[in-house]
């Protein structure tokens, strides 16, 4: 390590920024975030500043930044764009004893700027010692994507109770103890998933139970999972989290290895699949496992396919986890009609062919086909069948005795998003067939409506729009 790594306290003081452009307005920007009072001296500005010299902490001086000005000043920055007049500048500056930093010359510099992850209070900051500002960026944009907005309010959260646990845990281990628990727990999970005030409740009784030496046991509780149709790139961030932090996880036939992958490698894995006509384990017997599970002081992750509450049957499973008293955190998921016409290059709506989308499923209590046929057959939407493929010839047969057109346009997408997926198209008179000699295995969507002739014009072989996972 070269560089000593360090965040400088400049709230309240004078920092001054050398130039008018681009760069000094991201320097000054940077500062005033920090809380400086900004001195920009520039003959003029460019618009970059326009949104920042409104601001009380921002000052222009319209000369040259002087050797005195420099003496009153925490930190200087050279960002002239010029590269004798950047030069003059880090000569005062080291003259002056005042740190210096010169835009894109680390040889100038008494510190450089990295790229930083600002979920303030919480900063991440990230540097290559000058050998590769791009480097530095592209690390940070990984950050970025990993790390959820609330991080920052959720350190801010727990940061104004730090006070009171050391009024009675002297002990720093005991400290790091009680705030590891606490940020690896119901606590923070609270409130990453919105529930700020119950996540203070649980904070309270964390607090008084320190407070009087006794050791707080959490409740446990059950994240309900939308993993989206398979492609484990569509997990959103909360979903990635509470799946690092489960001590048992329930999942079905839906979920593919590379999602189970990602979760904890040390939960416990039970296996609750169906298959039509073949349930290893009844809906109801599920819910009462979740109940049980929860109630041990166990984080139980439900994973469920596509979204828990589009025909996965999450409203049952919550319905059952209140009724005892259950926390539950809900995790929503991109929906298998999304994802899986997405992938196969199918809009579900289309200014010219579709004003509105109706999801339905092919699957009833009954195990027949229970629809309400009137709105199936309203013009100018998309139908998206979940379910539905062991119903397929029926439903056509079905919607063509209602006076639907045979040949109008469907889709069956197999195993959407996901690397073995298939697409076959055709039409109502002719769908049931070719699904039939593909030999279709499913999971499976249907689409139904002249969208799915939009595929081939909007996405044809070769096209340079590409959908992850698709074998047509």
């Amino acid at each position: 390590m070269d560089q000593l790594p360090i965040f400088l306290h400049t709230k309240g003081k004078r920092v001054a920024v050398s130039g008018g452009g681009t760069i000094a307005a991201r320097k000054t920007e940077t500062a005033m975030k920090a809380g400086a009072h900004v001195q920009v001296f520039a003959a003029s500005l460019s618009d970059e500043f326009r949104s920042l010299a409104i601001r009380p902490n921002f000052e222009h001086v319209a000369r040259q930044l002087s050797p005195t000005d420099i003496k009153a000043c925490t930190v200087v920055f050279a960002a002239n764009e010029d590269e004798s007049a950047d030069r003059a500048i880090a000569e005062m500056a080291h003259a002056a004893g005042v740190l210096v930093n010169v835009a894109d010359s680390p040889d100038l510099s008494d510190f450089i700027m990295p790229s930083i992850v600002d979920r303030d209070p919480l900063v991440i900051a990230v540097s290559t010692g000058g050998a590769s500002p791009v480097f530095a960026r592209m690390i940070r944009a990984r950050l970025e994507r990993t790390l959820p907005a609330a991080y920052g309010r959720m350190v801010a959260f727990v940061g104004k109770h730090r006070k009171r646990l050391g009024a009675f845990l002297k002990e720093g281990a005991a400290r790091r103890r009680f705030w590891e628990r606490i940020l690896e727990g119901p606590v923070a999970d609270r409130f990453m998933s919105g529930h700020e005030e119950q996540a203070e409740v649980e904070l309270e009784k964390a607090l008084r139970a320190a407070a009087s030496g006794n050791e707080y046991r959490f409740s446990g509780e059950v994240y309900l999972v939308g993993t989206g149709p398979g492609d484990p790139d569509l997990l959103t961030f909360a979903a990635q989290r509470l799946m690092q932090r489960a001590d048992v996880v329930l999942y079905d036939r839906l979920i593919p290895h590379g999602i189970l992958d990602l979760v904890r490698r040390d939960a416990e894995r039970i296996y609750v699949g169906k298959l039509a006509g073949d349930h290893i384990l009844p809906q109801e017997e599920i819910s009462a496992l979740l109940v049980k599970l929860a109630k041990e002081g166990k984080r139980v992750l439900r994973l469920k396919g596509g979204d828990p509450f589009m025909f996965g049957r999450g409203g049952e499973e919550i319905e059952a986890l209140a009724a005892e008293g259950i926390p539950v955190t809900v995790v929503p998921g991109v929906t298998a009609a999304n994802g899986c016409a997405a992938y196969a290059g199918i809009p579900l709506t289309h200014r010219d062919h579709a004003q509105g989308c109706l999801f339905v499923t092919g699957h009833a209590k009954s195990g027949g086909l229970e629809m309400d046929w009137d709105a199936l057959m309203r013009p100018n939407q998309t139908v998206a069948v979940f379910m539905g493929l062991s119903q397929l010839r029926q439903l056509m047969d079905e919607l063509a005795s209602r006076g639907a057109s045979p040949e109008t346009p469907v889709a069956v997408i197999d195993n959407g998003t996901r690397p073995n997926q298939r697409v076959v198209t055709g039409t109502m008179a002719t769908i049931a067939e070719l699904v039939q000699a593909a030999d279709l295995q499913g999971p499976s969507m249907i689409v139904i409506g002249s969208v799915v002739s939009l595929r081939e014009k909007l996405f044809p072989q070769g096209a340079t729009i590409a959908f992850a996972g698709e074998k047509a």
